[in-house]
């Protein structure tokens, strides 16, 4: 068994600590880990992504086109920039708050309405899960938390191995104690969350 998780996002949304966590979360699972670097620019607000797998005997941290198992997006477009990679087994979990490029705010662009872009998400016959992780952060307590939120929406859904306990655990273990109660908070509601969206697939 090999799970392939493609994170994406933009700089400041944390996919680097979704990333260590992931890849500590399988560790502790004893799974085999191999993980990319994050690319883009991470510090600039600019396009960030990261691959994450794990398994018996991985590799390469390189995700091949359609190799992805679970599209993990921090932001919309970015998720669905992230199609490529996905195939038709390929469950994609994203936040639907967009993150204006400053292309848009000057008025050089238009960014594509959110209905838009889960329109080309689900034509292409994906499971797709969206969910208001902001806004799930900000009743934790800081909007900081929607990282949290997504990563407890990709544990909840159970579209990887990994277990839920062990996720939360390492996601606690890589953040401060003062925001340790908060970042809990955020990754139970995405957990909570992603249940209740995995159910509605499950329906006859």
């Amino acid at each position: 068994m090999k799970c392939s998780v493609l994170i994406v996002g933009v700089g400041g949304q944390g996919v680097l600590l979704a990333s260590r966590v992931l890849g500590e979360a399988a560790m502790r699972s004893g799974y085999d880990v191999v993980a990319s670097e994050v690319h883009g620019m991470a510090q600039r607000g600019g396009s960030v992504s990261s691959m994450v797998r794990f398994g018996e005997g991985v590799v390469s941290p390189l995700i091949d086109s359609a190799g992805a198992d679970v599209v993990l997006g921090f932001e919309p477009s970015e998720s669905c920039r992230a199609l490529p990679y996905a195939n038709s087994g390929t469950t994609i979990i994203t936040d639907v708050n967009p993150i204006l490029p400053a292309s848009v705010v000057r008025g050089d662009e238009v960014y594509p309405s959110v209905d838009s872009i889960a329109e080309a998400m689900s034509s292409s016959g994906l499971r797709l899960i969206q969910i208001d992780a902001v806004g799930e952060a900000e009743k934790a307590g800081s909007r900081l938390a929607a990282n949290a939120v997504l990563l407890g929406a990709l544990a909840g859904s159970g579209v990887t191995p990994l277990p839920m306990v062990v996720v939360r655990e390492s996601l606690l273990s890589n953040v401060r104690a003062k925001h340790r109660d908060m970042n809990g908070q955020a990754f139970d509601s995405g957990v909570a969350l992603a249940k209740t969206a995995m159910n509605r697939f499950r329906r006859p």
